[in-house]
C-alpha cells in the first residue's frame, strides 16, 4: 500500500489535487472543474480521479485550502448567513454600527457602511462591568443570562457572539456567560471574544468575534459534509485546513475558529513561494499569482512571509489596497497580500472619456474570454495575449480546449477599436500594458510600500497566466531573476504540502516600556507557551518538532497602530531594550524615520507556536547540454513584443521536453499543460536541476546562475 499526502485547493475555475508519494517523493497532479454552488463535489471528483490513477493508495493526511468563508461573507448563492446574535455589555449594543470614523468614500455624503452582520434586534446587553485593569465592578447576573438564552431559543439563533467590555484583561464574565449558553443551548455555536481575539480595541475585537460566529455554522457544516463524503471513499486520513497566516490546523480547531481561514486559498501560494525560495537559496522573494480573475502578490523577507495583524474581510479593493471602512475588521494574522482585478478573464473596455481601461469586471470561466467560444463577447487579457501570439492559436490545456483567435479579434475590434482610433494590434498591446501596470502596482505595494527594495528580490511567478507576464513585470520593478516552478497552475495546492501547523496566541499588555514588569510579562509568555504546546500536542505534533517564537507589538506613545517585532527568550530588561531598538529600526525602514527619545508602548505580546512537518524533497535531475533537443522545439510563430514594436519570429518550446541544463534565449515561448511562459528579448531562460525555469536578463546571465 502506497502512502500519499494529499493537498486540495479550490479555485474559482479549477480544483487542484496534488498527491505526494511519501516513499518516492513523486507528485501526482489532478485538475478538475470547480463546482461553486457545492464546492465539496469537485473535491470528491478529484479524489475519485486520484483513486483511479493510483494502485492501492492510502492517504496519510488531507490538506485543504478553500475560500468558502470569504464567499459566504460576499453573499455567494447557497451560502446564506445563519441567524447570529451578539451579547455585549450594557450600553455597547450599537458598537458594530458606531465602529470607527473611517469612511470608504470621504467626499460621498451618501456613502453607506456595510450592513452589520447582526441586526439590532438580535443584539442583547447584560448589566455586568469589568474595569480597565480587570477588576470586577459589577457581577454578571445568572438570572439575566438565563432570560437571554430563552430569547435566543425563541429567535432560533444558530450562533452567538459574546464580547464584553475589557474581557481581554479579565475573561471571567465572558466565560460565565459562555458556560451557561453552551449548557442551555447545546446545538448553538458560541464564540467568546476572549478566546477568538483577546486584544484591546473594543470594536475590532467585537467585529472579529461576530465574523467568527457568523462563519462557524457554515464552515463546520461544510467540513463535516466534506469529511463524510471522503470517508465514503474509504479514506480515513485526518483533514487539515490552511489558515490565513500560512499555517495549518485540524478540522476540529478550524470548525470552532473559522475566522482564521478567511484567506485560506491565497495564503497557500505564498507559503509555496517561501518554501521554494528557501530550497533554492533565495532569501527575498516576491510571490506573484495570476489566475483567471485576479492577480495576487506577497513578499517573503529573509525566508519568512510578511504578515499583517488586521484585515477587512469582504471589503472593496482599489488598486491593490483594501479600502478601510468597506468591510468587516478582523484582528488575526494574515499573510500580507495585495490583490488586483487583472486575471486572464478580466475585461477591457473604453470609458466615457474614450480611455482604454482594464477591469475590474471579469468574464470568469463562463462565458470566459471571447476566444473560448462560450458566448463571451467582451475582450479580455487572454484575448489580447492570443492576438499578440503569446498563446497557442489553436488550443490550450495540452490540446483539450480549442480556442478561436478570430473571436478575439472581433471582440477587440467591436468593443475597443470602433470607439477609439486604434488598430487591433495596438489595442491588444495596450490592454496588456495596462494590465502589467496594474499588476506591477500590487508588487510595489508588498515591497516598496513596506520598506523593501524590489530589486533585491527574486520573482516567483505562478498561476495559469502569471508566467506570461513575468518578464515585463520584472523589467518594470528592476528585478533580475524570475523563477517559474514546474507546475505553475498547481503551485498553490503544492504549497499546502509545505505548510506547518501553526497557532498564534496573543495577550494584551498596553504599558509603557519603562513601566513594564519584566517578570510579569515573562510569566505571561510562559503561559502562552504552555498553551501553544498543548494545542500542538492535541494535533499529534511531537515536542521535538515544535518551534516557539516570541513577538511584541510596539508603538510610540500616542500612535494608533503598532509594529510587530521579535523578542528574545527569556525576557530580561536587557532583552526588552534590544527589542525596543528593533522597533526603532523597523519603524525607520517602513516610515523613513525613528524617534529614539520618544516613549515606546508595549501593546501586546504574541507567541507563534509552530509544529514542523516533513517537507517534500526536491528530486535533482542530471544536467544535459545547453542546447535543447529538436523534440523540444514545437514550431515557430510571430509573437508581438513591445520592445521591438512588432512581431518577431519566435521559437515555441514544449516544457515537458526541456531538460535540466537546457538554455533558451529570448525571444521564446514555452508551452505546458497549465501555463505559458513568455521569454522576452534580452532575457535568457535556463532549466535548473529541479526543472524550474529560471529567467534572467541576458546581460546578467553569468552573475545570476
Amino acid at each position: 500500500m502506497t502512502k500519499y499526502r494529499v493537498a486540495i485547493d479550490i479555485g474559482g475555475t479549477f480544483t487542484d489535487l496534488v498527491a505526494l508519494n511519501d516513499a518516492t517523493g513523486e507528485l501526482l497532479n489532478i485538475k478538475v472543474s470547480s463546482t461553486p454552488k457545492e464546492p465539496e463535489e469537485a473535491v470528491i471528483k478529484a479524489f475519485q480521479e486520484f483513486l483511479k490513477k493510483t494502485d492501492d493508495p492510502e492517504a496519510s493526511v488531507i490538506l485543504h485550502a478553500t475560500t468558502i468563508a470569504t464567499n459566504a461573507l460576499l453573499g455567494q448563492l447557497n451560502l446564506e448567513l445563519p441567524r447570529t446574535a451578539l451579547i455585549t455589555t450594557e450600553g455597547f449594543r450599537d458598537i458594530l454600527e458606531i465602529g470607527r470614523q473611517s469612511r470608504r468614500e470621504l467626499y460621498n455624503l451618501f456613502v453607506q457602511r456595510p450592513s452589520p452582520l447582526v441586526p439590532r434586534r438580535l443584539r442583547f446587553e447584560v448589566s455586568e462591568r469589568i474595569g480597565p485593569k480587570g477588576k470586577v465592578l459589577k457581577r454578571v447576573s445568572r438570572k439575566e443570562v438565563n432570560r437571554l438564552f430563552k430569547l435566543l431559543r425563541k429567535e432560533e439563533v444558530r450562533s452567538v457572539a459574546v464580547a464584553l467590555l475589557f474581557s481581554h484583561i479579565n475573561p471571567l464574565h465572558e466565560r460565565q456567560v459562555g458556560q451557561i449558553l453552551r449548557k442551555s443551548l447545546p446545538e448553538t455555536h458560541v464564540s467568546l471574544s476572549s478566546e477568538i481575539a483577546p486584544e484591546y480595541r473594543e470594536y475590532e475585537r467585537t467585529s472579529t468575534t461576530v465574523v467568527n460566529a457568523v462563519l462557524t455554522p457554515i464552515v463546520s457544516n461544510y467540513l463535516d459534509a466534506l469529511l463524510m463524503k471522503i470517508r465514503k471513499l474509504k479514506i480515513e486520513a485526518p483533514l487539515c485546513i490552511m489558515k490565513s497566516d500560512g499555517g495549518i490546523a485540524t478540522k476540529t480547531i478550524m470548525s470552532n475558529k473559522p475566522v482564521s481561514m478567511v484567506e485560506s486559498g491565497p495564503a497557500a501560494g505564498v507559503i509555496a513561494s517561501s518554501f521554494y525560495g528557501t530550497r533554492l537559496g533565495l532569501e527575498n522573494v516576491l510571490s506573484f499569482d495570476m489566475g483567471g480573475t485576479t492577480a495576487k502578490a506577497g513578499a517573503i523577507k529573509q525566508g519568512t512571509p510578511e504578515v499583517v495583524t488586521e484585515y477587512e474581510v469582504a471589503g472593496e479593493v482599489h488598486k491593490g489596497r483594501i479600502i478601510r471602512g468597506s468591510g468587516y475588521p478582523v484582528r488575526y494574522p494574515f499573510i500580507d497580500l495585495a490583490e488586483c482585478s487583472a486575471g486572464g478573464g478580466t475585461i477591457a473596455w473604453v470609458d466615457e472619456g474614450q480611455a482604454l481601461r482594464v477591469g475590474p469586471i471579469s468574464a470568469g470561466a463562463d462565458p470566459g474570454p471571447a476566444c473560448y467560444n462560450k458566448g463571451g463577447e467582451k475582450p479580455t487579457i487572454t484575448d489580447a495575449n492570443l492576438i499578440l501570439g503569446r498563446l497557442n492559436p489553436k488550443h490550450i490545456l495540452g490540446g483539450k480546449m480549442k480556442i478561436y483567435p478570430r473571436l478575439s479579434e472581433k471582440a477587440i475590434a467591436e468593443e475597443i477599436c470602433s470607439k477609439i482610433s486604434l488598430e487591433v494590434i495596438e489595442a491588444a498591446s495596450g490592454i496588456v500594458a495596462i494590465a502589467n501596470s496594474i499588476m506591477a502596482k500590487i508588487l510595489r505595494i508588498v515591497s516598496a510600500e513596506r520598506g523593501h527594495d524590489p530589486r533585491s528580490f527574486a520573482l516567483i511567478c505562478f498561476g495559469g497566466a502569471g508566467p506570461m507576464h513575468a518578464c515585463e513585470l520584472a523589467e518594470e520593478l528592476g528585478i533580475e531573476k524570475i523563477v517559474v516552478p514546474y507546475s505553475p497552475g498547481l503551485f498553490s495546492a503544492y504549497g499546502l504540502l509545505t505548510a506547518d501547523f501553526r497557532k498564534n496566541l496573543t495577550k494584551a499588555i498596553v504599558k509603557l516600556i519603562d513601566k513594564v514588569n519584566v517578570q510579569t510579562v515573562e510569566s505571561k509568555f510562559q503561559k502562552l507557551e504552555q498553551l501553544g504546546i498543548e494545542i500542538l500536542v492535541n494535533q499529534q505534533v511531537s515536542r521535538t518538532n515544535m518551534k516557539l517564537v516570541r513577538q511584541m507589538d510596539l508603538r510610540y506613545k500616542g500612535q494608533s497602530y503598532e509594529l510587530t517585532v521579535p523578542t528574545d527568550n527569556p525576557l530580561t530588561r536587557r532583552n526588552l531594550q534590544q527589542t525596543t531598538r528593533r522597533f526603532h529600526l523597523k519603524h525607520k525602514s517602513i516610515y523613513g524615520y525613528a524617534v529614539q527619545s520618544e516613549p515606546v508602548e508595549l501593546v501586546n505580546i504574541r507567541l507563534i507556536a509552530t509544529g514542523l512537518v516533513e517537507k517534500p524533497k526536491f528530486k535533482k535531475m542530471p544536467f544535459h547540454q545547453k542546447r535543447p533537443t529538436r523534440r523540444a522545439t514545437i514550431t515557430k510563430r510571430p509573437v508581438f513584443f513591445e520592445q521591438a514594436g512588432d512581431y518577431l519570429d519566435t521559437p515555441i518550446y514544449s516544457r515537458g521536453e526541456l531538460k535540466a541544463g537546457n538554455v533558451v534565449e529570448g525571444p521564446a515561448v514555452i508551452e505546458q499543460y497549465d501555463a505559458t511562459i513568455v521569454v522576452h528579448p534580452e532575457w535568457t531562460a535556463s532549466v535548473d536541476g529541479f526543472l524550474n525555469i529560471v529567467i534572467s536578463a541576458a546581460t546578467r546571465e553569468g552573475r545570476n546562475r
